[in-house]
């Protein structure tokens, strides 16, 4: 039986993401056979695999720990698409939309059994396990359904690594009442505790680490300073709330006169957000995540992103006169997946996607596309050939991706079609359904190219590829602050 190490945490965006990733790259590298796992995740940031779509972070784990991405890594995944449900996908398949009341009366002990089961498939092919928690594990309502915290200790009879934030404050407050809250059989597992996002003299905090040490018993593992290797978001936390406006890449050095900002409105129910993060790594560009109701006056490029649901996201930016301002935008104009169904001209069989009644719904126009829903969804790793026209003129080339969508798209009037047939573009304006199109360097060179050239600002000379490897960081802040004796596995 596989050892299982179960990164906790005291609460949501504390690091367990990270710490998780570098931990199974840091055994990956050590000739150790690692697998990742979350036995429940609730994100709209998912990714496709061969056996059907798993959250972004299990994806992001996988490829740290050097093994191929498959359902197992994340057997129970919730898709919140508004009005309080989610959509529920279990094993990869999407099972249905239910509100958390009706999936805890009716589908709990499925999720339980899948995730079990998953489990021990990996525990059967691998020498360990590197589980990731959800939110934070002493949530004391929820510990009789707890699946990726509590039940995963349990099955899995892992040993847990606890996880706490000190950038927020009372970090040894979160971590003792942690510890007094979780049940007495998980407390038990508790190997070790490290602290996230430090900056500062570590020597200052080294009273506070004894006397924790000294109250409770646990060992602190290791303290890692602030640092952000780059790996892709898994949720919206990360995001600033609907009405506010937060910029990404404007800490390169690069002045603001020599920049370009590609606007992202925020939307309500925004998913796959992380196809903006290779942009934002780019020297010179910022990614605006704006609110709907932003002027664009700003903006150089605009990218409408992924939705799970996009008919109430497009109702919200039109409501918002988003749409007005997209028509009378003079650069760069990009749909994915759910913008690019926006820009279309209608929605049809709109009460499949959205929580209204409505069958129809005007787009918001640039596109001579129509989508029609159905109940069918598409979910694929695919590869096509780019032959690039429009925001993407000059691209060539092959480039890869996924995606994950219901509904199909197909052009009203004459209109390229810009990746092997698929996808549509015009002079200014490109939708395509094609997640991470910007991790492909011919796509985001093209685009990036093309946003500097219809605006005022010099692009500076690049001094080499900005994409860095994300695991090789995540790893490395890992295995040079955290003390891996305590966990039970042969280094």
């Amino acid at each position: 039986m596989a050892t299982t190490i179960l990164v906790a945490g005291t609460a949501s965006h504390v690091g367990k993401s990270t710490v998780a990733a570098g931990l199974c790259r840091l055994l990956a590298d050590c000739g150790v056979s690692v697998a990742p796992f979350k036995a429940q995740n609730m994100s709209n940031n998912a990714r496709a695999t061969p056996g059907g779509e798993i959250g972004v972070s299990q994806y992001v784990q996988a490829r740290a720990a050097r093994v191929a991405p498959a359902t197992e890594h994340n057997p129970v995944l919730l898709k919140p698409r508004g009005n309080g449900e989610s959509q529920l996908v279990v094993d990869g398949e999407a099972v249905g939309n239910y509100a958390a009341g009706r999936y805890y009366d009716e589908h709990w002990d499925d999720a339980l059994a899948a995730a079990e089961a998953a489990h021990d498939r990996l525990a059967a092919a691998h020498d360990v396990v590197v589980a990731e928690g959800a939110g934070s594990i002493a949530e004391i309502n929820l510990h009789h359904r707890d699946l990726a915290n509590v039940e995963t200790a349990r099955f899995a009879e892992a040993d847990i690594l606890l996880v706490a934030d000190i950038e927020r404050g009372g970090v040894f407050a979160s971590l003792v009442g942690t510890l007094e809250l979780v049940p007495e059989d998980v407390r038990e597992r508790i190997a070790g505790a490290v602290i996230t996002k430090f900056r500062g003299d570590e020597s200052l905090l080294a009273p506070g680490l004894d006397a924790f040490e000294e109250r409770t018993g646990v060992p602190v593992l290791g303290v890692l300073p602030y640092d952000d290797p780059g790996l892709p978001e898994e949720d919206s936390v990360a995001l600033p709330p609907v009405g506010q406006r937060a910029v990404r890449g404007a800490t390169d050095g690069v002045p603001d006169d020599d920049s370009v900002t590609v606007a992202v409105p925020r939307l309500p129910r925004i998913s796959n957000f992380t196809d903006l993060q290779p942009l934002a790594v780019e020297p010179g560009v910022r990614v605006a995540y704006i609110p709907p109701s932003a002027s664009l006056a700003d903006a150089d490029a605009v990218v409408l992103p992924g939705s799970k649901n996009t008919v109430d996201d497009l109702l919200a930016l039109r409501e918002a006169g988003f749409g007005e301002r997209l028509r009378d935008f003079d650069g760069p104009i990009v749909g994915l997946c759910g913008g690019y169904q926006m820009l279309g001209e209608t929605v049809t069989n709109a009460s499949i996607e959205g929580t209204g009644g409505q069958e129809r719904v005007d787009g918001l126009g640039l596109l001579p596309v129509r989508t029609q829903f159905s109940s069918e969804k598409t979910v694929e790793h695919v590869e096509r050939y780019i032959d690039g026209v429009g925001p993407l003129a000059g691209a060539a080339g092959a480039v890869s991706g996924y995606e994950i969508h219901m509904g199909e798209s197909e052009p009203t009037g004459g209109v390229s079609r810009p990746f092997d047939g698929a996808g549509a573009a015009s002079d200014d304006v490109l939708g395509t359904y094609l997640h991470d199109l910007f991790t492909n360097r011919v796509a985001r060179d093209a685009f990036v190219r093309n946003i500097f050239e219809s605006s005022d600002a010099e692009r500076l000379p690049a001094d080499g590829d900005r994409q860095s490897d994300p695991y090789n960081r995540a790893a490395a802040l890992v295995g040079e602050h955290v003390d891996p004796e305590p966990l039970p596995v042969d280094w």
